[in-house]
């Protein structure tokens, strides 16, 4: 007889362990203190349960397996970036990256919600790969604590902000993504700030009006990079079903339902969205709500034919935007020098 294969233990709720421990004849406390393990502590086996006794601890080794998340490579930036790659316990890879700014005491982790992506945004390496799945929420919450750690390793600092900007689409895996929030920011959890938390979409309407319904209390960040529907139906796909005036209205409802922060990422690509008149058309999209423009430059990408606008055309159309009374950063590129940088996550060697 085959071996009955054995569920993480991180699927289950409090609940869930509670009517567990009570059919070993356990404690109902014994349940709680499992929890604190698992998510306070991050323990990745059962023999660090140290307050369990070694015949609970074997109980669960026979009931249970904790599927952590294992660094596979690291790779640092001469920019002090550092980009993770992670073997799943299927085998999948997936990537994070650490990016420290010490001088704004600011160190943000950037983590991925799938492995992969079915978006196929044309410039973007994650968009060539196939989405193979989505991660579970832990697995998520697994990439900030190990982060975290290397963080605290490097630079002596904790992470003080997440954004799920790494690969794939975190609104197509909506449940992971709240699940991952939840332990993130809960007291069951890490219990960090909702505020020092944002979301990433290339932009699906409904599920941005249900996280603002579901009151996160996270930000919010799209992924723009074209100001109307035509340039952006050619290098985004999800336009196609998702048109601007259509996004507008969702993020307008998130905004006035939550109050908490709007971001546009616009990547600018030569002579295709770095004009002035592209320029008129991103402020006219900011008249709706408070929203800062992130403008990025674009990472080169071994077989996509984009290039990156020159700087000077990207300094006219920052101070075009700045003139017209939009908030607006240009975001020079992190980590590009080991693939680190905005579209760039591909789990190369």
């Amino acid at each position: 007889m085959s071996e009955i294969a054995k569920t993480d233990i991180r699927k289950h709720s409090l609940e869930d362990l509670k009517l567990w421990a009570q059919a070993q004849k356990e404690p109902a406390f014994r349940a709680k203190q499992i929890e604190e393990w698992l998510w306070k502590k991050r323990a990745v086996s059962f023999d660090e349960m140290s307050n369990l006794s070694k015949g609970l601890r074997q109980k669960l080794e026979e009931h249970f397996v904790i599927n952590g998340i294992v660094l596979d490579t690291m790779q640092k930036s001469n920019d002090g970036t550092i980009k993770c790659r992670f073997t799943l316990h299927d085998g999948h890879k997936i990537e994070s990256v650490l990016i420290p700014v010490p001088d704004a005491d600011r160190y943000t982790v950037c983590v991925s919600s799938q492995v992969g992506c079915s978006l196929s945004c044309a410039f973007c390496a994650t968009g060539m790969m196939k989405r193979m799945r989505n991660l579970d929420g832990f697995e998520i919450y697994d990439q900030y604590v190990l982060i975290n750690e290397m963080c605290e390793k490097e630079f002596g600092h904790p992470l003080t902000n997440v954004v799920y900007m790494g690969m794939g689409e975190p609104l197509l895996n909506y449940k992971g993504t709240l699940d991952s929030i939840h332990l993130l920011t809960s007291e069951k959890g890490l219990n960090i700030a909702p505020r020092r938390i944002t979301i990433s979409t290339a932009g699906i309407a409904k599920m941005i009006t249900k996280l603002a319904d579901d009151n996160t209390g996270v930000n919010l960040a799209l992924s723009l990079h074209a100001a109307d529907d035509a340039k952006r139906d050619k290098i985004m796909p999800i336009n196609e079903t998702n048109t601007l005036e259509v996004l507008m209205d969702a993020i307008s409802y998130f905004y006035q339902t939550t109050g908490n922060k709007i971001s546009y990422e616009y990547i600018a690509f030569k002579d295709f969205n770095d004009s002035i008149a592209d320029a008129d058309n991103l402020a006219a999209l900011c008249n709706r709500f408070p929203v800062r423009i992130n403008v990025i430059e674009y990472n080169p990408i071994p077989g996509l034919t984009f290039v990156k606008s020159s700087k000077d055309t990207l300094d006219a159309f920052a101070r075009h935007l700045k003139k017209k009374g939009v908030m607006m950063t240009v975001r020079r590129s992190r980590g590009k020098d080991i693939d680190a940088a905005c579209g760039q996550l591909a789990n190369q060697d």
